[in-house]
């Protein structure tokens, strides 16, 4: 009969053989145990994407995503984790352990971090439905802010936790990153600016804008510039520095249009013709769909003309729309002024000939 006793308490690379096999089957079911709880939680999450079930977004959805997106090294790292607490190494090995276990865990954190920020959009583009193309413009910006905060963070608590000494280096990095800034500030001041547009929102992708003498669509809203599509087809590029600058016309955000223009007719219009024509006028407009009429006044006597002044509004932001709309008034004031006899003023030029004193008279043929 063997001695178990004494099998099991057989020293093997300083740690008896009973600490190995606690520490193996430790090893081997936190590896069964583990990825079996994600699998679960994967299928779980599969089968209500594919029966079409709403997200509610709560604690629970948070953490039954944070265990799907666990990595299965990190699954290997905890196994290890476990199974080594109670053996001893030499102190390489130890140190190899030690730095692959907090290297792991430390890049599993990260990514962690970086699903609850995706998970965090989510939830405020669902809570904000009239934010959704906002929120898609700025996702790359939001991301690699994120992105660039959560793994700074991440490398920084890994150097600590392998004990170095980060406060020196925090100070290095304070000297270094001043010069930096000097040497990359023109980039440094686009990454700021494009964080604005991304905190700020004064446009998303599909607006319309005007920037100075640049007019376009909205494509692209980078981490260093913003992508227009101009009106004749040409891309326009502007830096995200230039844009937190300038004055913005969005009219993408336009709710409705106010149409304002005037027009005049003749001083021999009869004063009855005169008093009807804003009636006449505001039945014009009120037949057309989307507008709101607002006056229609006898304004000012102009040098040639009587001159009227039409206020509506168009209730769609569409300029085709308003296009559309304005020339189906003027086609129906046109019309409904010739039934009423009333003339429109035309433009008059008054030509003023100034003839040369020093010079001879013209001929009689050239008259």
């Amino acid at each position: 009969m063997p001695d178990w006793d004494s099998l099991l308490h057989h020293q093997f690379l300083h740690n008896e053989l009973a600490d190995w096999l606690v520490a193996a089957l430790t090893f081997f079911v936190t590896l069964t145990v583990l990825p079996v709880v994600r699998g679960f939680v994967r299928a779980r999450r599969r089968r209500s994407a594919e029966q079409g079930r709403p997200q509610v977004h709560t604690a629970i959805d948070l953490t039954m995503l944070l265990v799907s997106r666990t990595s299965r090294l990190f699954l290997l790292a905890v196994a290890l984790y476990f199974a080594s607490r109670d053996l001893v190494f030499a102190p390489r090995i130890e140190r190899v352990l030690t730095i692959a276990i907090v290297a792991v865990f430390w890049l599993q954190v990260g990514l962690w971090a970086m699903t609850a920020v995706r998970f965090a959009i989510d939830l405020r583009r669902s809570r904000s439905a009239g934010l959704d193309a906002l929120l898609t413009s700025s996702m790359d910006v939001i991301l690699f802010s994120a992105g660039l905060l959560v793994w700074t963070m991440v490398l920084l608590l890994a150097l600590d936790n392998l004990g170095v000494q980060i406060k020196p280096l925090l100070a290095g990095l304070g000297i270094g990153g001043i010069a930096l800034a000097l040497a990359v500030q023109t980039v440094l001041s686009d990454l700021l600016a494009s964080m604005s547009i991304a905190l700020d929102k004064p446009f998303g992708i599909g607006d319309f804008l005007t920037l100075g003498d640049y007019q376009g669509t909205v494509e692209h809203i980078g981490v260093k510039s913003t992508k227009l599509r101009s009106i004749s087809g040409e891309q326009i590029v502007i830096a995200n520095a230039d844009i937190v600058k300038a004055r913005v016309r969005n009219y993408g955000r336009m709710r409705e249009r106010r149409a304002v223009f005037q027009f005049g007719v003749n001083y021999d219009t009869p004063v009855e013709a005169l008093a009807a024509i804003p009636a006449e006028v505001r039945r014009i407009v009120e037949a057309q769909s989307n507008t709101r009429f607002d006056r229609c006044h006898f304004l000012t006597f102009g040098d040639t003309a009587l001159q009227f002044e039409l206020v509506y509004f168009v209730t769609r932001s569409e300029f085709n729309v308003y296009a559309d709309i304005q020339q189906a008034v003027n086609l129906a004031v046109l019309e409904r002024f010739r039934a009423l006899r009333v003339q429109l003023a035309a433009p008059t030029r008054a030509i003023v000939y100034v003839e040369n004193p020093g010079a001879a008279p013209p001929s009689q043929s050239s008259r």
